[in-house]
């Protein structure tokens, strides 16, 4: 996709949380894309996302710094969870584990990604794309849990139906980058009025 064929992602500003599933491969795939949209991204990733995949791939997708820690230092030393937050239209949480969504649907701020999640409600736009075994996806928690995000206002795309990481077939897998690049600017042209 293009910057002529998307509009509202050109110039916007993205803030793509990674968490820790194996679908963080597809992650680097929608920064790219997105990237390519003409759209800014800035990265964070939790430490379990880091086991998958690396802090440089999206800093070299993206060109921008990518933010691992809540004690990193960021331009003139502002409060990474929080100015973050506050220049990004969009939060999009991809993949969004049962972890982080439940740590979202109660508050909890443990760490960069769960803070950013807290920081941003009520900021700018949130999209999470569930990716977890399907067990774990139909699990009653999990489901209360998004019920409770969607009541709040958070936007949700996907899981799909396939095979999974860990090889049984059901709904948990993240939705395609194209999918997640297609409901943001969804959410960006609802929120310009176009």
């Amino acid at each position: 996709m293009t910057g002529e064929n998307n509009n509202s992602l050109e110039n916007a500003e993205v803030l793509l949380c990674v968490t820790g599933g194996i679908a963080c491969y597809k992650s680097a795939d929608l920064a790219s894309k997105l990237t390519q949209a003409g759209t800014g991204v800035t990265v964070a990733m939790t430490d379990a996302a880091g086991r998958f995949i690396t802090p440089l791939t999206f800093g070299t997708l993206t060109g921008r710094e990518v933010y691992t820690s809540l004690w990193q230092a960021g331009e003139n030393h502002q409060p990474q969870h929080l100015s973050l937050t506050e220049r990004a239209d969009v939060m999009i949480v991809a993949p969004a584990t049962a972890d982080i969504i439940a740590k979202m649907a109660v508050g909890i701020a443990d760490d960069l990604v769960s803070t950013l999640a807290l920081s941003a409600c009520g900021t700018c736009e949130i999209l999470i794309a569930p990716a977890m075994n399907t067990r774990m996806w139909l699990a009653a928690p999990t489901q209360d849990n998004v019920q409770k995000l969607t009541e709040r206002g958070v936007h949700i795309v996907g899981p799909n139906e396939g095979r999974l990481a860990c090889g049984t077939i059901g709904a948990g897998r993240m939705a395609e980058p194209d999918e997640i690049l297609a409901a943001a600017e969804t959410l960006l042209e609802n929120r310009s009025g176009l």
